[in-house]
């Protein structure tokens, strides 16, 4: 049997401020946008937030990109 460790996906989760050290696109005023308006463009998928702070889910940003070409 394996470990449950060993099977869960790992998920990298960026907070907003860190997002132009991993990708150039979208910029942080870009990110910061799509972040505000998440509730009506179906960005809410990609937000995760930990008491103040915003994650953004890589894997998840994007499916959202080739959901929304």
């Amino acid at each position: 049997m394996k470990n449950a460790d060993q099977t869960l996906k790992h998920r990298r989760l960026i907070p907003v401020p860190d997002w132009p050290k991993h990708h150039p696109w979208p910029p942080l005023g870009g990110l910061r946008h799509l972040i505000f308006h998440a509730n009506t463009n179906g960005f809410d998928k990609v937000v995760k937030r930990c008491g103040r702070r915003v994650l953004i889910d890589e894997d998840a940003f994007f499916s959202w990109v080739e959901s929304n070409k």
